[in-house]
């Protein structure tokens, strides 16, 4: 057995690594080294222990934290190939492994479709017959949360507040009769179906607990209710105590708002009273000013369980608090002290991040920097891939390449529409699940025609024949190896399905405009890559291996290295990352914290409020040697100048104000204006306390 200061880990962290005797809790306070006591506890398990790594799972809730996790572990142990043999995934994708190998027990056919976000939106804009969108994401978002919460249809509806709210519960019990007769789940379902699976199915519950024997969970305080039941059915039963061992931190509890619920932390304690606790209290990422400011704020926080950071970074820089007069001046004089500190400390642009309360601070923030000249870079942005017109194309490609793929057949069967409704494709959902195949199968099946009328099977065959007839053109070369053939497919594609015209029928112009825009850029792009390139020179591709290459290139896209630029993020995106400089700007009331319903009941009011000084506590630790505050006295709100309050978290940060910007009457040439910034930057701060 290991030393007590096994793996060079401070005392803390080796007693959460070397603790086995039953289930246990690691308060992870920011920057204190979680992930290296899960990745220590993960080699200890097999080197020490004797653990086969094929029982060991590592949940996260990213694909990426996943990845690098299971990267580290390899780097750490003796025979590295054993990290593949370990399950090291998010939630989602657990509920995938086990949903495929257990698919019959729910009356799931084995390739069952996972409809994503945009599939589940045109089914809901179906059932709730409108156009809304923000009546329609607010009912999928409700779905969503009633799914995380284990709440069923038919409780929706009996404890609906008011109509609305009922008419979204009635929208959900179609809904789920829908999928279950596409034979398809949606993103929640990877985690509820799990769920009802192993509470009413004992031996695949047992079969699981004792497939995978130690359990470890990261980021625990983001779980919601679903996440907690599935983590403690997979656990108990396992000899006499449950081995689990749950990473999290109180203070960092920020998700709320999609169901995350920080009531698992206090139910660990009681559904599992042996419960070990081992707090990480030393910061390995800040500077003790920093930490106390961060201190001072959570600490105003009724307190599940105490811990105060601490470093050994020494004191620091003080931090500063600018009062700019507007947004305008603030986006500008953040810039110029990014631009000054820059060239003054030969710094790195990414070593500067810029965090925000909310995406539409962002616009102001950008046009400043691009005024500036300095690179950036955004969190969160959506993917070219991601949207809705260039999906619609994949979609096709993805099914010319895999007719088994569903959810591809039900995007492109509707879009455009051609006379297939809904109670056509539940209809051929339910018969391609009693006969454990694809729809597009389904669609030639003998049998089909006792279930759909001619009208109805009429457009679905002549949409399956088109299909055939592009599959059979796709994988042939062009003529003599010109790499033509790719283009030719494409261009007859979208000459038959007229989406361009589909478009411009279901969108203002210039909307449409835009999208189709962004549908040729996507289709020549296509075409250059089946010709080589845009000189000729690569390797010409046939077009069903131009949709393989789509599809790794989707699933890719934004994992390059981090270019040098300063990056601009929101709060919540920031969490998990560090930065060696930070400005937060906007610390106002109604902005930081956020001004929620004036109408809510008090016990609501001061959730959120709790819940956003996390968030500024999550934003304060993101710091590692500078933190720099700014508020504006007046800011822009439908269309008019309102007065605005200094945040009530840079108050309990118990700092000074530090000098203000140029006021607003102030006329400063861009010399002088960079000199007086450089000043303002160098003056002397009195300590924090």
């Amino acid at each position: 057995m290991s030393s007590p200061n096994a793996y060079g880990l401070n005392k803390p962290q080796s007693e959460a690594v070397l603790y086995l005797d039953g289930p246990c809790l690691v308060l992870a306070g920011a920057g204190s080294g979680k992930t290296r006591v899960i990745t220590q506890k993960i080699v200890h398990l097999i080197e020490e222990c004797g653990y086969d790594p094929r029982t060991i799972a590592a949940v996260t809730f990213t694909n990426k934290a996943a990845l690098e996790m299971q990267e580290r572990v390899a780097k750490l142990l003796k025979q590295p190939r054993q990290a593949k043999q370990l399950t090291v995934c998010t939630f989602h994708s657990l509920g995938v492994r086990i949903l495929r190998q257990e698919a019959n027990a729910l009356g799931l056919k084995d390739r069952f479709s996972i409809m994503d976000a945009d599939d589940c939106y045109s089914l809901i804009q179906e059932l709730a017959i409108t156009t809304d969108k923000q009546v329609i994401r607010d009912i999928q978002t409700r779905i969503s949360l009633w799914k995380n919460g284990m709440v069923d249809p038919e409780l929706a509806i009996r404890d609906a507040r008011d109509e609305d709210e009922a008419q979204a519960g009635r929208i959900y019990r179609s809904y789920v009769a829908t999928l279950q007769a596409y034979q398809a789940v949606d993103f929640d379902d990877l985690i509820r179906l799990p769920v009802e699976l192993f509470r009413n199915h004992e031996s695949v519950r047992d079969r699981w607990q004792r497939r995978l024997r130690y359990l470890l969970v990261d980021e625990y305080q983001d779980t919601n209710t679903c996440q907690y039941e599935l983590v403690k059915l997979m656990v108990s039963g396992l000899g006499k105590y449950p081995m689990f061992t749950a990473v999290g931190d109180d203070d960092q509890a920020i998700y709320a708002w999609r169901g995350a619920t920080i009531d698992n932390l206090k139910d660990l304690q009681v559904d599992f009273p042996n419960l070990r606790v081992i707090k990480l209290e030393q910061n390995y990422r800040s500077t003790t000013r920093i930490l106390q400011a961060a201190n001072a704020v959570i600490g105003n926080n009724p307190k599940l369980f105490e811990k105060s950071l601490w470093s050994e970074h020494g004191l620091g820089e003080p931090i500063k608090v600018w009062a700019m007069p507007n947004e305008e001046a603030e986006a500008e004089q953040v810039a110029i002290m990014i631009s000054a500190d820059h060239f003054e400390r030969k710094n790195k642009w990414s070593d500067y991040a810029i965090l925000y309360r909310g995406n539409h601070q962002a616009r102001i923030i950008e046009q400043a920097l691009r005024q500036q000249r300095i690179p950036y870079t955004m969190s969160g942005g959506q993917s070219f891939f991601d949207k809705a017109e260039i999906k619609d194309i994949i979609a096709y490609l993805r099914l010319i390449a895999n007719q088994d793929d569903d959810p591809a057949f039900i995007r492109a069967v509707t879009t455009p529409r051609r006379g297939i409704g809904q109670s056509t494709l539940e209809v051929l959902g339910a018969f391609s699940g009693q006969w454990q195949c694809s729809l597009f199968e389904a669609v030639y099946k003998g049998g089909i025609e006792a279930k759909l009328q001619e009208r109805q099977l009429g457009p679905l065959r002549k949409f399956c024949d088109f299909i055939h007839g592009l599959e059979a053109r796709a994988s042939r070369p062009g003529p003599s190896g010109s790499g033509q053939n790719a283009a030719a497919v494409l261009d007859d594609m979208m000459e038959a399905i007229n989406y361009e015209s589909y478009l411009y029928d279901t969108y203002e112009e210039r909307a449409a405009q835009a999208k189709w825009q962004n549908v040729l850029e996507f289709t020549n792009w296509l075409k250059e890559r089946g010709c080589g390139g845009k000189d000729g020179s690569g390797e010409e591709k046939n077009l069903l291996e131009l949709t393989q290459m789509v599809a790794l290139m989707s699933m890719l896209e934004g994992k390059d290295e981090d270019p040098d630029a300063v990056r601009m993020s929101t709060l919540h995106a920031s969490k998990g990352l560090e930065y060696p400089h930070v400005f937060l700007v906007g610390c106002e009331e109604g902005i930081l914290p956020h001004k929620g319903d004036p109408d809510a009941p008090i016990e609501t009011v001061a959730a959120r409020i709790e819940e956003e000084r996390r968030l500024m506590y999550v934003g304060i630790t993101r710091a590692q040697r500078t933190l720099q505050l700014t508020w504006c006295k007046k800011r822009k709100r439908a269309g008019e100048q309102v007065s605005c309050d200094i945040s009530r978290f840079v108050a309990e940060m118990q700092l000074e104000t530090g000098p203000a910007a140029p006021q607003e009457d102030e006329v400063l040439s861009p010399r002088d204006r960079l000199a007086k910034m450089k000043a303002l930057l160098n003056t002397p701060k009195p300590p924090v306390a």
